[in-house]
């Protein structure tokens, strides 16, 4: 069948509400959050004999349709390897909706609420599909993982039976498929430009943030003619996003773009108010400080190519960055004229907390349109998604693609991307892109960047991988906290308050940290509207949930 691209400006008036009022089709119509047999009338194209090591081929051609989220840096292409492949050799292919990435959230959530949902629903992060269970529209995965067997052994091998219970809805079910980790995801700290940095005397990363702050007011003084010693990116959208969040976990909190209202507090077993804590007041202070001395520079709402631009003229010495802004910095460094410009991403300082790395291997995954389950094909969907996402086969093709095309093995077995094909840092300059020109390492098909530590590892240079193993052997990941499970009703209340809350807190960060509010002065007034604002109500909400999931669960 054709590969389609459905219109869809006529949803764009459709109200959020919607969500709660579709006529979307009944799910499966147990009321239990047990398993449920999929009959022969919905098994068309399943296999017989799928399990764990199985390679997934329909038993006939199958289409299924999908929801994709058009990247802007790899347009998609009907032509893509990763199509051709999927139609050839597993009999797959797709009905696509085609949605550009600045409006997928939104059109996502219109066409779901409007009953237009496609069978998968590609690029969802876990926690937004609560506001579409009430309406019917999204299935209960938890009632098929029996028909998941690659999806259940990785829960299990990787120890992540506890953060699936998480996922648990008030009903008992879980609707949401994560992406998963074997390994920790630990890719954002801060890079510098080495070549300052010696010359202040600094050869050693900073152990602590205090030993930061000590580098940064080192180079500073060491290079008269750079602007700040910091000016970061990653600011215009949450105030020093990424920068707070990487700090906030050895702060024992969570900031930038971690940011959410509540934080379970371990001591006291219940969740607090994240903004008004005093970890969260020290991770402020502390940012604060930095513009106060001049170290850091003060315009925290400049774009990314403000903020570049002033590292790679040597405006500044620091910036933010991940493990793949390493090859954009020197990419840029070259196109400027600069040469070869030594840089490096640190380790990841400690704090009063310690040296942590924050909770959680799930990551964004997918959602399945109730309406599947009446599809003739759903069985055979069911297998097609646990082979491609969960299966060792189906996530080495989803990142490499197909050997002999894109990669080849020497003689240790390890994977060779063709010098031809770049990614990320691997054959840099290469003419051709493996996500670009073949639609593999695409966010749509590979979940997690590769889930395995081999696979994940697999895609880095020699550096980055050195890095990342440092950070995984020298920092304890912290437990998952405890998730409360709020009803429909909870849901409604809590809704409005965790916008207005959220809205308030951030603008307040902003303030502090540049000054335009006093932390001293005007700390116990903040805290003071947030709870007119509700945080108090918040927090009985979501602790009263907490002690009832507790209580079922005993």
């Amino acid at each position: 069948m054709p590969i389609t691209r459905r219109a869809l400006g006529a949803l764009a008036g459709i109200a959020a509400c919607d969500v709660a009022l579709s006529g979307c089709s009944d799910g499966p119509s147990d009321d239990t959050a047990g398993d449920v047999t999929i009959d022969d009338a919905h098994s068309v194209g399943a296999m017989d004999d799928f399990g764990v090591g199985t390679t997934f081929k329909a038993t006939e051609p199958v289409t299924f349709s999908l929801m994709y989220r058009d990247h802007t840096n790899y347009p998609v292409q009907d032509d893509w390897s990763v199509f051709h492949r999927l139609d050839e050799d597993h009999n797959v292919t797709f009905s696509r909706t085609d949605i550009p990435m600045a409006d997928f959230d939104q059109k996502k959530s219109l066409l779901i609420g409007s009953g237009e949902a496609t069978d998968i629903i590609s690029v969802t992060y876990g926690g937004t599909e609560t506001q579409f269970i009430s309406g019917g529209a999204i299935l209960p995965v938890s009632n098929y993982f029996h028909y998941m067997p690659n999806f259940q052994q990785k829960i299990a091998d990787w120890g992540l039976e506890a953060d699936l219970q998480n996922k648990r809805q008030a009903d008992g079910r879980i609707y949401h498929l994560p992406g998963v980790r074997e390994a920790p995801d630990v890719q954002y700290s801060v890079v510098i430009r080495e070549d300052l940095w010696e010359r202040a005397g600094v050869t050693e990363d900073p152990a602590t943030w205090e030993e930061f702050q000590e580098q940064l007011q080192k180079v500073k003084d060491a290079n008269p003619e750079i602007d700040y010693a910091m000016s970061d990116r990653w600011t215009d959208s949450i105030t020093l996003g990424s920068l707070l969040s990487v700090m906030a976990t050895n702060y024992d909190t969570i900031a930038g773009w971690g940011y959410a209202n509540t934080f379970y507090d371990e001591d006291a077993s219940e969740y607090v108010f994240t903004g008004a804590t005093e970890e969260y007041k020290e991770v402020v202070t502390y940012a604060a400080g930095l513009v106060a001395a001049g170290l850091l520079d003060p315009e925290v709402t400049q774009n990314d190519d403000q903020a570049i631009q002033k590292f790679i003229s040597g405006r500044s010495a620091t910036i933010s960055g991940n493990t793949q802004a390493l090859a954009e910095y020197r990419t840029k460094f070259a196109d400027a004229g600069a040469g070869d410009v030594p840089i490096r991403l640190i380790s990841i300082p400690g704090g009063p907390a310690g040296s942590k790395l924050p909770s959680g291997r799930f990551t964004s995954g997918l959602l399945i349109s109730s309406k599947t389950a009446e599809q003739p094909y759903f069985k055979a969907l069911l297998q097609f998604v646990d082979w491609l996402y969960y299966s060792d086969e189906g996530m080495e093709f989803a990142q490499w693609g197909v050997e002999g095309e894109t990669f080849t093995r020497d003689a240790d077995g390890t994977r060779v991307l063709d010098e031809d094909i770049a990614w990320s840092s691997i054959n840099v300059g290469a003419p051709k892109l493996l996500n670009a020109d073949y639609g593999y390492s695409n966010g749509v098909f590979c979940l997690a960047n590769g889930s395995s530590k081999d696979l994940v590892f697999s895609m880095m240079t020699d550096e980055i991988a050195d890095w990342t193993q440092r950070q995984l052997d020298g920092k304890e990941q912290i437990p998952t906290a405890p998730a409360p499970l709020l009803d429909e009703i909870e849901l409604e209340q809590t809704s409005l308050l965790q916008t207005q809350l959220t809205d308030a807190v951030q603008a307040a960060t902003a303030g502090f940290i540049t000054g335009q509010r006093s932390i001293e002065d005007d700390w116990d007034a903040y805290v003071t509207e947030v709870e007119g604002l509700g945080s108090s109500q918040l927090l009985e909400t979501i602790n009263t949930a907490l002690e009832r999931a507790r209580s079922e669960s005993e």
